[in-house]
Formats: structure tokens, C-alpha cells, sequence
């Protein structure tokens, strides 16, 4: 299966950013973005990143709200966080060059199988297999295999079974051949195309008409729904936010200030005097939602717009004008509905 793969991929590689250098710090930047986000998503945000943090030592040494902000918009924080951690792995254990083993790259904070093969097949050529979701649906056509793709014992199957056949002269081009198959031709929604696919002659699920069962995959446990109120306080132009807890998610980040279920708008007055702030006008906003890996928040919100000489802030809310908040607070996503542009 390795020369129609190889010669598949050397032909019709999409132009990706970071396969024009590949080095391992540029392989593992763009890694962990395209971690549940798509490719066209995750150019803007790999050369925005890249352009201010060019090296790992830059990474190691950014400022924890610079590198949230830089990140802002791709969700998953601590994969972020995780990558600063492993920056400095790399600075103390390995003088700030990125480490040349599998085990070493493994070694590192947040990085799993897949990204460590990935780093060392794409960067360094070495024959490590990188098995991400679209290899998984490849491989379990290919050979009709219908074991559970969501259960970690499966993924570690396949990842033994294909080690021995990566080509150590084109480490590279096989494992990245096999993911691009997966993007492009052996897709998970639809029909696969399987008139362009290099390895269709030897694929046993087109053979056995089970195209459609395979792979099999459980379905994921239901994400809880909460309900949650956002509230936008303004004095003149500012807008009022916090910081959330270091721990939990969307740690660290800023945030709009929120609370758990629906509230009225005899509520909101209540509250908002109750925590020093005087309400002069409030407006009901729009409802909107956002979805997490494990919670779905359904968010209804006010604009409360309160009188500056009666304020005394008890929760020490921030009141930042919104061009400020956008160049340097990192504020999740799920608040994009309700942060004023200006």
C-alpha cells in the first residue's frame, strides 16, 4: 500500500502553511490547532501565533495573557497552556532544541501519540506512526475491521499494525498521505470517493459493500445543558469584565460576568444594586448559545447600563473600553454574541 499512497499524496497534497517548513516546532504548533478545528480555520490563527512566537524560547517566555489572547477564538485553552509547559520542558531539559527521539517528543507536556508521531515522522522523518481520527476511519475500511475506533485499545491496535509498514524513506509522505486520504477522499459525512482513491483495489469495505457501517464509533456520552444569564454592564463606553478561576473551564480566561440559569429583569436590578452597581437603563439582549466538548450553555442576556457616581464595584470588576478588550484580554468564544464592538 506505501508506493500508490506516496505517489497519491505527492500529487495531490493540498498547499498547507506549515508543510512549507516543517520543522517540529512548526509541526506542533499547527498539531494542536488542528485539533477539532478545520484546516481553512486554522491558517489565519498558525500564522498569527507563528509571527509572534517564532521559536519555542518565545513560547516559554510569553506572558500568560499574550499567549491566551494569541490563542483566543480556537477554544481548548489548556492545549495551549500545555504547549507553554512543554516549552519550557524544552528549555531546561534539552538547551532550547526541540528533542530529536519519539520518546523525547512524548516526554513532553500534552503531547500524545499522535502528535509525537506526527512531529517525528513530519519533522524528522522518522518511520512513527501519527493515527488521528481521519487514519482510524482510513485503516478500519481498508481492512474491515470493525473493532470500536473510540476506545483507546483500538487506536493502539492500529498503531502497532502500522509501524512496521511506514517506509523509513518516506516517513513523511506515507503518514501524511494516509491523513490526507481521510480529508479528502475517504471523508467521515457522505459518499467516499472512492474512483480517486490510490488504495481502493485492496480496500475490503468497498469489496463487502460496508462502506457506510465502517468505522464503527460509539456514540459520545450527551452534553449537559445549562442555562446561564450574561450580563453586560456599561459606564460610559466601558464594559464591565472578570477573570475566571485559574482552575475549571475556560481557566484564566476574562470573561463577561454570568451566572447560572435565567434571571428576570426585576432580577438583574435587584442584582446589580445588591453588588453596587446602580442600574439607569436595562435592555434585553438576544438569546445565543455555545457548545463545549462536555456543556452546552443557553444564554439569555441584559445590557445594564449604570450611573457612574453610584458605583462601588464589591465583585472589582474591570471596566475596560471594548477596542481594549479586544487587542489584549483573551475572552472565550462563548461570550462573542454579547461583547460590544465599541
Amino acid at each position: 500500500m506505501g508506493e500508490p499512497l506516496i505517489r497519491w499524496y505527492r500529487e495531490n497534497r493540498r498547499d498547507l502553511p506549515w508543510r512549507q517548513q516543517p520543522s517540529p516546532y512548526h509541526v506542533w504548533v499547527s498539531e494542536i490547532m488542528l485539533q477539532q478545528t478545520r484546516v481553512e480555520a486554522v491558517k489565519p490563527y498558525y500564522q498569527r501565533f507563528l509571527a509572534a512566537l517564532p521559536a519555542v524560547k518565545d513560547l516559554a517566555e510569553v506572558p500568560e495573557d499574550q499567549l491566551l489572547k494569541l490563542w483566543e477564538g480556537l477554544g481548548y485553552y489548556n492545549r495551549v497552556r500545555n504547549m507553554q509547559k512543554a516549552a519550557r520542558q524544552v528549555m531546561a531539559d534539552y538547551g532550547g532544541e526541540f528533542p530529536v527521539t519519539y520518546e523525547g517528543i512524548r516526554s513532553l507536556a500534552g503531547i500524545g501519540s499522535y502528535t509525537a508521531g506526527a512531529i517525528a515522522s513530519f519533522a524528522y522523518g522518522l518511520p512513527k506512526p501519527a493515527v488521528d481520527g481521519n487514519v482510524l476511519r482510513v485503516i478500519m475500511r481498508l481492512t474491515g475491521d470493525d473493532s470500536d475506533i473510540m476506545k483507546q485499545s483500538t487506536k493502539k491496535q492500529v498503531e502497532e499494525n502500522l509501524e512496521p509498514v511506514i517506509p523509513a524513506d518516506a516517513a513523511s509522505d506515507f503518514n501524511q498521505g494516509l491523513i490526507e486520504l481521510g480529508a479528502m477522499v475517504c471523508v467521515p459525512n457522505g459518499q467516499p470517493k472512492c474512483g480517486a482513491c490510490p488504495l481502493a483495489g485492496m480496500c475490503r469495505a468497498r469489496m463487502e459493500g460496508r462502506i457506510e457501517e465502517l468505522p464503527v464509533k460509539t456514540r459520545a456520552k450527551e452534553r449537559r445543558i445549562e442555562e446561564r444569564t450574561i450580563l453586560v454592564f456599561r459606564d460610559g463606553e466601558k464594559t464591565a469584565i472578570c477573570k475566571r478561576p485559574d482552575k475549571g473551564l475556560l481557566a484564566g480566561m476574562y470573561e463577561l460576568p454570568n451566572y447560572l440559569g435565567h434571571m428576570s429583569r426585576k432580577e438583574v436590578a435587584a442584582y446589580s444594586k445588591e453588588i453596587g452597581l446602580m442600574p439607569v437603563r436595562i435592555k434585553k439582549l438576544p438569546e445565543a448559545k455555545h457548545i463545549f466538548s462536555h456543556v452546552e450553555w443557553h444564554m439569555t442576556g441584559y445590557e445594564v447600563r449604570v450611573d457612574e457616581l453610584e458605583k462601588t464595584n464589591e465583585k472589582g470588576f474591570l471596566f475596560i473600553h471594548p477596542e481594549e478588550i479586544q487587542e489584549r484580554y483573551p475572552i472565550p468564544a462563548a461570550f462573542g454574541s454579547y461583547l460590544p464592538r465599541s
